[in-house]
């Protein structure tokens, strides 16, 4: 279990990180999003001892990491896939870890085969890794320990989607041995379908969290995208009841829940070939609640 308590970290007169307060529980995937430089980063960063507090505390598993025996064994790491140096090869890199945390060799090609790094590629120089090889090393080295805490920084940075969902289902089969993740993440549609609970931080304050039922339940009545044999006879029914309905594609975007549109649907013997929740969801939270720190500006409306 990671617990956050309090936790304020300044530089000077910047406040990178104000007076948070979370906690991430075993065998639950947590999401950690929010835009650059609202500090996500810093927060990790003090969780490993890498950046110290200015006040309150983290601890992990009821210990602060300093304190932690061996820690690798307890706690994998990834903050910056390319924070190795350059010129050991992936093996290297992992051998020097297997033998500082006591671990037997064989554990090292255990993490390799299980991170699809093959024997070729883990003779190269970190320097000719490519972003996706780096991250897939770092997600090894991090589990090299078989520790119970996760703590990762963009781990899908530089991996083609087969990647991104090998990593979806090993973070989610992680989190069901009882393991405890806390993952950083601007890929906000992978974020929702692993993580569990979800903290959202803008400006080094959390502005929402929870579980992400709760919270997307409260980012208001949501959108449906629907598409029926008879759109025209579908949308007049779906108008008489109050909804806002428009054109989207081949089907009908709807400004309330599937279960109402497939409600209206069957109380007018229509047949439909596609019912799901809108595109938004999370992003569209993140972007309401953490608006006034995004530095782009937001185009209203949908972008054709």
């Amino acid at each position: 279990m990671i617990k956050v308590e309090g936790l304020t970290r300044k530089y000077g007169a910047f406040t990178a990180v104000d007076d948070i307060s979370f906690v991430c529980q075993p065998g639950t995937v947590t999401g950690f999003l929010g835009p650059n430089g609202a500090g996500k980063t810093t927060t990790m960063r003090v969780m490993v001892g890498l950046t110290p507090a200015t006040s309150g505390t983290v601890t992990i598993g009821g210990h602060f990491y300093k304190d932690i025996p061996n820690p690798g064994r307890h706690v994998g790491v990834l903050l910056d896939a390319s924070a190795q140096h350059a010129g050991r090869t992936g093996r290297e890199i992992l051998e020097i870890g297997a033998r500082t945390m006591g671990l037997p060799a064989s554990r090292i090609d255990e993490m390799l085969a299980l991170v699809s790094l093959t024997p070729v590629e883990a003779k190269r120089r970190l320097r000719n890794y490519s972003l996706g090889m780096k991250q897939r090393l770092g997600i090894a080295h991090a589990l090299l320990g078989d520790p119970s805490v996760l703590i990762l920084d963009e781990p899908a940075n530089g991996l083609d989607p087969a990647g991104i969902r090998w990593m979806r289902g090993l973070l989610k089969g992680y989190a069901e041995r009882g393991g405890t993740v806390l993952l950083s993440s601007h890929l906000l549609n992978e974020v929702e379908l692993i993580a569990d609970e979800m903290i959202l931080i803008g400006h080094g304050r959390i502005v929402a969290q929870g579980d992400k039922k709760s919270l997307l339940a409260g980012a208001g009545p949501g959108a449906t995208h629907v598409t029926s044999l008879d759109n025209e006879r579908l949308s007049a029914a779906l108008r008489d009841k109050g909804y806002v309905v428009a054109p989207a594609g081949e089907g009908l975007r709807v400004e309330t829940q599937t279960v109402e549109v497939g409600r209206a649907a069957l109380e007018h013997g229509i047949v439909l070939s596609d019912l799901r929740a809108a595109e938004g969801g999370l992003e569209d939270l993140f972007l309401e609640l953490t608006g006034d720190t995004q530095r782009d500006e937001l185009v209203a409306g949908p972008v054709a």
